[in-house]
Formats: C-alpha cells, sequence, structure tokens
C-alpha cells in the first residue's frame, strides 16, 4: 500500500519529514527541489552564486551556470583561452578547441597540416590522402611494386592474385603440376585427388 514499506516482514509507515514527498512507488521518499537528504531530514541546499538548484537526487543540489564551473563549494568562472569554445555538456574542463586546434594543457595549438593530408572528422589530428603514408609527420607516397595495387583503404599495398608479398616485392606463386591458385590468391592447393608434399602434389593411393 502507498505511503507503507515493508520491514522484517510488516508494513510500516513512511515518515516524511518536512520539505520531503513521497516518491512514485510509495515507498520511500525524496527532498523537495532545493533540500538534499542528510540522515532522516531535508536540508536547504545552498546554492552559489553563478550557480542553480537541482533536484536533490544530482550530485550535491546544484549545478553551474554555463561559463562556470564547481570548484568545492563555489563556482568559477571558466577562462576560455583563443580559439576555444564552451561545451554545453558537463565536462572536467567545460571547454573544448576549435576546429583545427588541439588542446595542450590550458592552450589551444594550431595543427600542421602537411601536403596531403587532412584534417579528420574531430578536427583534432589529421590523416594522409589516399596513396600516402604518415612517416616523421609527413605524407610520402607509398611505393607500389609491379603486380600490386593500392588496397580499398588506400593506405597499404597488396599483391595481385596469383602472387605473394616477400620484403617490398610481389614474387609469382610458382603453381606445381595438378595444383591451383588458392582462394586468397596467395597460395596454391592441390586438386582432388593429390595431397600436398613439400613443393608438389602427390598422388593419394587408392584404398
Amino acid at each position: 500500500m502507498r505511503g507503507y514499506r515493508e520491514v522484517a516482514g510488516r508494513c510500516v509507515t513512511v515518515v516524511v519529514p518536512a520539505n520531503a514527498y513521497l516518491e512514485a512507488r510509495g515507498s520511500s521518499w525524496r527532498c523537495d527541489r532545493g533540500f538534499r537528504r542528510e540522515g532522516e531530514q531535508c536540508t536547504a541546499v545552498r546554492v552559489p552564486q553563478n550557480g542553480y538548484a537541482v533536484d536533490s537526487g544530482f550530485d550535491q543540489g546544484w549545478r553551474c551556470n554555463r561559463g562556470y564551473r564547481a570548484v568545492g563549494e563555489s563556482c568559477v568562472k571558466i577562462e576560455l583561452p583563443a580559439h576555444a569554445y564552451l561545451l554545453d555538456s558537463i565536462h572536467s574542463f567545460g571547454w573544448q578547441c576549435d576546429r583545427g586546434f588541439r588542446q595542450t594543457q590550458d592552450r589551444c595549438v594550431a595543427i600542421d597540416v602537411p601536403a596531403n593530408a587532412y584534417l579528420v572528422r574531430a578536427g583534432d589530428d589529421w590523416q594522409c590522402e589516399r596513396g600516402f603514408q604518415r612517416i616523421d609527420n609527413q605524407c610520402s607516397p607509398i611505393v607500389i611494386p609491379a603486380n600490386a595495387y593500392l588496397d580499398d583503404r588506400g593506405r597499404e599495398w597488396r599483391c595481385e592474385r596469383g602472387f605473394r608479398k616477400q620484403d617490398a616485392s610481389c614474387v609469382a606463386v610458382r603453381v606445381p603440376a595438378n595444383a591451383f591458385i588458392g582462394y586468397a590468391g596467395d597460395d596454391w592447393s592441390c586438386e582432388a585427388g593429390f595431397r600436398k608434399h613439400e613443393s608438389a602434389c602427390v598422388a593419394v593411393p587408392e584404398s
């Protein structure tokens, strides 16, 4: 029944203190807005300057206004560095650098994007264009050997079917008699009735 709670197999009345109300289920209570629970009582929340009261179930019962952050029992103004903006959500620093800048301690430092590169979606780093790879903070062309091609992502090369990677080259797969290029394209398998033995396919003895 609403207004009661079970204690040791019995239903006892829920005692609601001043500045509180029964919660939706009716078996416990919560403090009114602007008050917070301390033991079995609700005490008034002291909202600091540049702050506002929130439901007593959150934090200490108050939060800071936009542009301020909580320090102890106070709300301190957030000092925005150049090329930064305030965040709408609660954040440990309260600000974030503009696109094309990266946070370094309490500053926003411009990102040096080299030739043949572009800013990533987040805007706080860069990535090489297709056909280039990142080496020593530069984008160097990917050297594609004979019988090879760029992969779908454009960041490395793969050997064509019938060739396998060996160091920086693609060497032809030597397919012995009674064998065929496998699904992966860089090795061979024996035909039916033969089995692999070293670099050849030998007939399987009839049973």
